[in-house]
């Protein structure tokens, strides 16, 4: 099958992060373009995610972010996740310490700026591998913090 091209790649979000990591995935065959509402929501998103790379001093990796409808049943995400609207992100790490540390710097981060935050999840696969699943919606935000081990 032919890959489909995703547009605007190279758009800024935010100073360090660019829209082509929000919409990357390893099925380039599957449509992942978001909506308006949708880059919205990922550089609200991106306030966060900057002062994350200025707390800990160096680039944050993006495992997975925007997903559109097609992309997230592919991946098995679920059906109301905020990866649909652009207002999740997961953020590689190099395990728990690492997660646990990034977790700290957001919380920190909330309180200070007293902002809210969705999601706050430090998942394990099967295999072992931690990331960060991160999500901020523009409203009804249920501050949800938990780790989840699949």
């Amino acid at each position: 099958m032919e890959a489909i091209v995703q547009l605007n790649s190279k758009a800024n979000l935010s100073e360090h992060f660019m829209l082509g990591e929000f919409t990357r995935s390893k099925y380039p065959e599957v449509y992942n373009i978001p909506s308006h509402e949708a880059i919205a929501n990922m550089k609200r998103l991106c306030v966060w995610l900057e002062v994350l790379r200025n707390k800990v001093g160096h680039p944050i990796v993006i495992n997975s972010g925007y997903r559109s409808p097609q992309l997230n049943r592919k991946v098995g995400g679920a059906p109301t996740s905020n990866h649909l609207t652009g207002c999740a992100v997961d953020i590689r790490t190099s395990g728990f310490e690492q997660a646990i540390e990034y977790t700290a710097i957001l919380i920190a981060y909330a309180t200070e700026s007293n902002q809210e935050f969705d999601e706050l999840l430090i998942e394990k696969n099967r295999y072992g591998a931690v990331w960060l699943h991160f999500a901020v919606r523009p409203k009804e935000n249920r501050h949800k913090v938990n780790f989840i081990n699949a």
